[in-house]
């Protein structure tokens, strides 16, 4: 078959006037992308507009699912670098730590991919398009997905992104090695419970100044190559849908080059919720006319439809579909093997000791220390620990959300057993996450049938449990994440069976709630039936995969009683945790007993992805489907806290969370507090040797902790007066920026390189910076611009920032160029401009007003109003 010369030569015409490419590489890889699509019939090419593309045999044209995730490692696939969550990234304020992070990230879906190769059909989770990171704004702690964000700060948000986009993509985009999809395009943050049908009426000024910047920066800096809309309408018009969002603004003002894809069912989403379109093809036609390329979901189905009635010219098909394959040809999908240049990543390079190293090392710069009254921290070697908490020794509060499966996850129990050695530490879960969400049982409660910690393990390469177990094992807790693995030696990834035999052991008397929790798959046929048995009778069986097992169970001692949990492998769930909730009662009492054979106490309080994250089935008191309705710390931990502080002994509170909590009581009463976050796979070596000393903490936050809720404007307002530091006018409970450390810092008077500039010229700030401690570490130097104080200002802005180690007693000399754009303000229009005026810079370990810093002022005269 002839390609038609005037079709190439039109598909090639639309794509260049609305914003195609522009170099001579991408000329040409739209000249191959536009002879494709120019030989397929409307069916194939409405195809080949939705996530799950099919094959297109006669073209040579494998399928290819555009759905890939890789938020802190690559996810959903099986064994992979499990990084410290992205909130957790943003607290090392670290770029280039970032762009590692997302070298590694793209380097494992190659192997991944090359696993099956290149020309060969590939399914979700098996490509080289990752749908990450997520820079929305965290504009209240209450959106239960912030924590997949970077924070409440577009600059430090987009200069992040910038990083890890450069490490996801690699520095030839000819040929990316993955392709980085910034997300969700704008305006996004919750509430969860309405997020399919949200219209969201942001103001000019705050959608320029708050909402968009991020965005930019990973368009204009980063060049990242695809993006995803939101679910969520602006001003009327669901963003999918949104020609001046997609075409004018990031298209022709930002010099967009690369294809738009939808977030998952976010097109039907107009149809159902916001009643955009009568209908799905209406619907679909107004997104890809807008410049929505690629659909995640199946609306796109219903383009044939649009067209045969003449609501959308097909021409406009091709101009996605020529983005897309354009998109498939860089990265060498298309190609022969022979031509990839990352051809020779394997297996062999999926979680290294050197990704798992960096997996430390990013989890270690994301600590931050909040509190250290008396010098506390680091603990003295050979002290006695009683570890604390329902944080302390659980697998999901190091993975969070949207995360690979770790081959080694090392939890804090894990960690400080390790460090300060087993016979120096005593363990008690103490409290669940919050009352009415089961927690994993503790090794505390299991016997195996030889008394050891634990349940005995028989697995079997089955599933009915027929013959000789394959692998006997004691496991000490039912805690586990076998997505895409095979849980041990020997057997398949898809099909086994588990029996787990032994006692349990209840700390008290009292009634309690026994739960078997399965990580069911999304979008996947065949669940995986669990049964559970209490002193030989079945309790709990689920053959239908619907739903949270649960059942209410009364003990009247603490006699030990006979327990079997069985677990059959058929479908494509990807984890099991036997859980529970235990008397609060015996639970403190446990704690009490394991406190008083401790020197200090260290309590491992916070979050879960049980109870914070996307669209969860949760509300109960404190959470909603997601979100947060109380920002406070649960009352059934700050009970374990002051249970614990009551003894006297030294208390050091460790935050797990993935965003900001009020620790009202722990910050009056604990002597230290460390935000540890999701730290990840390595997350528990992490903070071991943090509190040991091992390492000095140096993150600082990227988010407010507020000191309660009722200081917060609604949750539903995206109205940014009263949010963030920078528009925020009281006194937080611990400032965004803010950290401490084992040393001390100062600063000398920062030197400008004018103090009369004209509108549009650049502002070089130097700064002396001296280590005056006893010891090394890493400060976090920080330029923030005091500007005019309008009504709409804010009080001040980050515009600069470097994360630099040294040594006790080293002074080092720290530059920054503040380009007009890191000088501009934005008028209640949206205008962004430099305008005249007094200003003043300040640098400093966090903002003005909440450390010691230097500052220097300086004027503008003129005005230069700046591009979008």
């Amino acid at each position: 078959m002839t390609t038609p010369r005037v079709a190439v030569a039109g598909i090639i015409a639309i794509l260049a006037l609305a914003g195609g490419s522009a170099n001579a590489a991408n000329d040409t890889v739209d000249t191959r992308a536009a002879a494709l699509v120019a030989k397929m019939t409307l069916p194939e090419k409405v195809d080949q507009t939705q996530s799950g593309a099919p094959a297109i045999s006669r073209l040579g044209v494998p399928a290819y699912e555009w759905w890939g995730e890789g938020l802190h490692g690559l996810a959903r696939g099986g064994y992979a670098t499990v990084f410290p969550q992205a909130i957790a990234l943003a607290a090392s304020w670290n770029p280039s730590l970032l762009h590692g992070v997302g070298t590694v990230v793209s380097t494992e879906a190659r192997a991944r991919f090359n696993a099956i190769g290149a020309g060969h059909d590939h399914g979700r989770y098996q490509g080289l398009t990752i749908w990450s990171p997520n820079v929305n704004i965290f504009r209240d702690p209450r959106w239960g997905r912030g924590q997949e964000t970077y924070g409440e700060d577009p600059f430090l948000t987009g200069k992040l992104a910038v990083g890890f986009i450069g490490g996801i993509q690699g520095d030839d985009l000819a040929h990316p090695r993955a392709i980085a999809t910034p997300k969700h395009l704008a305006v996004h943050s919750g509430p969860e419970a309405g997020r399919h049908g949200f219209d969201i009426d942001v103001s000019p000024h705050d959608l320029e100044a708050t909402y968009l910047p991020a965005f930019r920066t990973a368009i204009v800096e980063g060049q990242a190559e695809s993006v995803m809309c939101a679910y969520n309408a602006l001003h009327g018009t669901p963003v999918c849908a949104d020609p001046w969002l997609l075409d004018q603004r990031l298209r022709k003002d930002w010099g967009f080059r690369g294809f738009v894809v939808s977030d998952c069912d976010a097109v039907d989403d107009m149809t159902k919720f916001h009643y955009f379109k009568p209908d799905n093809a209406q619907s679909s036609a107004a997104s890809i006319r807008a410049g929505t390329d690629l659909d995640c979901g199946h609306a796109y189905a219903d383009l044939t439809q649009a067209v045969q009635h003449g609501q959308l010219d097909s021409a406009v098909i091709d101009r996605a579909l020529v983005r897309l394959f354009s998109a498939r040809y860089r990265l060498g999908e298309l190609a022969p093997a022979s031509a990839d240049p990352y051809r020779t990543i394997g297996a062999d390079q999926v979680d290294t000791p050197a990704d798992r190293q960096l997996a430390l090392h990013a989890a270690l710069e994301s600590m931050v220390l909040l509190k250290n009254a008396h010098g506390i921290l680091p603990l003295r070697p050979d002290t006695r620990l009683a570890v604390v908490g329902p944080n302390a020794d659980t697998l999901e509060t190091l993975e969070a959300n949207y995360h690979g499966t770790p081959r080694a996850p090392v939890t804090p129990l894990q960690g400080l057993r390790d460090r300060f050695g087993a016979d120096r530490v005593a363990y008690a879960q103490g409290s669940p996450i919050a009352a009415a969400v089961p927690i994993p049982v503790p090794e505390t409660a299991l016997r195996d049938p030889q008394g050891r910690v634990g349940l005995a393990g028989s697995y079997f390469d089955n599933t009915d449990f027929g013959g000789s177990p394959t692998v006997r094992r004691t496991d000490r807790r039912i805690d586990f994440d076998w997505d895409h693995i095979a849980p041990a030696e020997g057997l398949r990834a898809d099909r086994y069976a588990v029996r787990w035999d032994g006692q349990l052991l209840p700390p008290g008397a009292g009634d309690y709630v026994l739960a078997v929790h399965v990580d069911r798959c999304f979008d996947c046929a065949g669940h995986d039936p669990v049964r559970l048995f209490v002193d030989g009778k079945p309790v709990l069986g689920d053959r239908t995969g619907a739903g949270a097992l649960q059942v209410p169970l009364h003990f009247a001692d603490t006699q030990p009683h006979a327990i079997r949990l069985e677990l059959v492998h058929s479908g494509q769930d990807q984890g099991i945790r036997l859980q529970w909730l235990a008397p609060a009662t015996a639970q403190l009492a446990e704690a009490a007993a394991a406190v008083a054979k401790a020197d200090a106490v260290v309590a491992f309080v916070g979050l879960s992805p049980d109870v914070e994250g996307e669209e969860l089935q949760i509300d109960v008191p404190g959470f909603d489907g997601g979100d947060r309705t109380d920002i406070e710390l649960p009352s059934v931990q700050d009970a374990l806290l002051q249970r614990v502080a009551a003894s006297g002994k030294p208390l050091v509170v460790v935050l797990m969370s993935g965003s900001a909590v009020a620790l009202n009581w722990a910050q009056q009463h604990a002597d230290a507090i460390v935000a540890a976050w999701y730290p990840g796979a390595q997350g528990g070596v992490a903070i071991a040797q943090t509190l040991a000393g091992d390492y000095n903490p140096g993150g600082r936050l990227p988010v407010t902790f507020y000191r309660s809720g009722r200081d917060l404007p609604p949750f539903v307002s995206y109205a940014m007066q009263g949010r963030t530091y920078r528009y925020f006018r009281d006194t937080p409970l611990y400032a965004f920026g803010y950290g401490l450390s084992y040393t001390h810092f100062a600063y000398a008077a920062p030197t400008l390189s004018s103090t009369q500039l004209t509108a549009g010229q650049p502002l070089d700030v130097g700064v002396d910076v001296r280590n005056d401690g006893g010891r090394e570490g890493d400060e976090v130097v920080q330029v923030y611009l005091v500007p005019p104080q309008t009504p709409l200002a804010s009080r001040h802005a980050l515009v600069g920032f470097q994360r630099v180690h040294l040594a006790a007693g080293e002074q080092r000399h720290v530059h920054f160029m503040l380009s007009a754009r890191d000088l501009s303000t934005v008028d209640e229009g949206g205008t962004r401009a430099v305008s005249a005026g007094q200003y003043q810079v300040f640098v400093g370990g966090g903002q003005p007003d909440s450390v010691p810093g230097v500052s220097a002022d300086f004027a503008i005269t003129g005005q230069q109003v700046l591009p979008h």
